[in-house]
């Protein structure tokens, strides 16, 4: 615009047949420095632009008007300009004063009625130009808008969800610990009731134990009632289920519509609750998948027990990903389920049609 406004101010001054040079070079920076201020004041800088080309009309003879171009060259900015205005009521109004201006130029020029007609519809071309251009510029801008809105959506539904099996996670492990500390506590305090009264050292041991386990309990149940806060079911009474309980849960997943065969490899050993709590977790949150976007297919599952660790596969042959993108709610609690024991998992669209789950976790569940 600098640029602009120094081109207008040097073609005054050197052009021949120009009048009052001096104020025609002041009248040329308030034709085209207002531009610069288009993008805070749309409506009001191209006008303030025509109102200078329409004082230089006005005080110039015929021969000073003709000999400039780049008054011209402001009102077709000012014409784009205005068509740009996303007020339409506002843009109309400039096409207006852009027309009213080509009339005080055509009536000072003496200029006959076909060139008034050329420069009135060059300008209300470049009008036109404006409009269209603003009007695809409001479509992008909202077309981002939208974007932005539902990729912030996405991200706060992803919070939730990962929120909420976090949760669900936490209250099942809670029913694991706080089952095992209740059996180290009883046992505890049934060896205390036996020792000897000359055993104190023994016996004050034990009952720190006891007192200290106790207190966890009560921690970690008013730990729970914050999370669950006000609004969950009471647990289960239930125990949590394990990977010795595959059979039942095939069983349930066959009786809904969906094959499944189970193959075990290796020798089972001693999993740790939480470990054994997830595994089967993971496996039933596969089989489901597997059952609303699978129908009609087969599945299988596979357990390998291999050294300190156990995988886990469950594949089935049907038409695609279940989860589509791999960000379903599922598969949130399933990664949640292995990053809390330091494991892997992975799953996507296997070789020959259908979708394949894959998760590791170790035995003893140290991440």
């Amino acid at each position: 615009m600098l640029t602009f406004a120094v081109a207008s101010v040097v073609e005054t001054l050197a052009a021949q047949h120009v009048q009052h040079r001096a104020v025609v070079a002041l009248l040329a920076v308030g034709w085209t420095l207002p531009f610069a201020l288009r993008h805070r004041y749309p409506f009001w800088a191209p006008l303030v632009a025509l109102a200078f080309l329409a004082a230089f009309v006005l005080i110039s003879p015929e021969r000073s008007i003709t000999s400039l171009t780049m008054p011209f060259g402001a009102a077709l900015a000012a014409a784009v300009s205005l068509g740009l205005v996303a007020d339409r009521r506002h843009s109309i109004a400039g096409w207006a004063a852009v027309i009213a201006t080509a009339a005080v130029v055509s009536s000072k020029s003496g200029s006959a009625y076909p060139d008034f007609f050329w420069t009135t519809l060059i300008l209300t071309l470049a009008w036109f130009f404006g409009s269209a251009l603003g009007s695809r510029t409001e479509q992008a801008r909202e077309l981002t808008e939208r974007v932005e809105a539902a990729e912030r959506e996405r991200a706060t539904a992803a919070e939730g969800a990962t929120a909420e099996e976090r949760a669900r996670i936490a209250r099942e492990l809670h029913d694991v610990v706080a089952h095992s500390v209740s059996v180290m506590v009883v046992q505890a305090s049934g060896v205390r009731r036996l020792l000897k009264d000359e055993q104190h050292r023994e016996r004050e041991a034990l009952l720190s134990v006891e007192q200290i386990g106790r207190q966890a309990l009560t921690e970690m149940r008013r730990m729970l009632g914050v999370m669950r806060s006000g609004e969950e079911a009471p647990a289960a009474l239930a125990p949590q289920p394990g990977l010795e309980r595959l059979d039942r849960l095939i069983a349930q997943v066959e009786e809904a519509g969906l094959p499944v065969t189970l193959r075990v490899e290796g020798d089972r050993p001693d999993l740790s609750p939480g470990v054994d709590l997830s595994a089967y977790r993971i496996v039933q949150e596969g089989l489901t998948n597997a059952l609303k976007h699978a129908k009609g297919a087969h599945a299988e599952v596979v357990v390998r027990y291999i050294d300190s660790s156990v995988e886990l596969e469950i594949a089935d042959n049907g038409p695609g990903a279940p989860s589509g993108d791999g960000k379903g709610h599922g598969l949130v609690g399933m990664r949640e389920r292995v990053a809390l024991y330091g494991g892997t998992i992975e799953a996507g669209p296997r070789d020959g049609g259908g979708f394949v789950l894959r998760a590791e976790l170790p035995v003893d569940g140290r991440a």
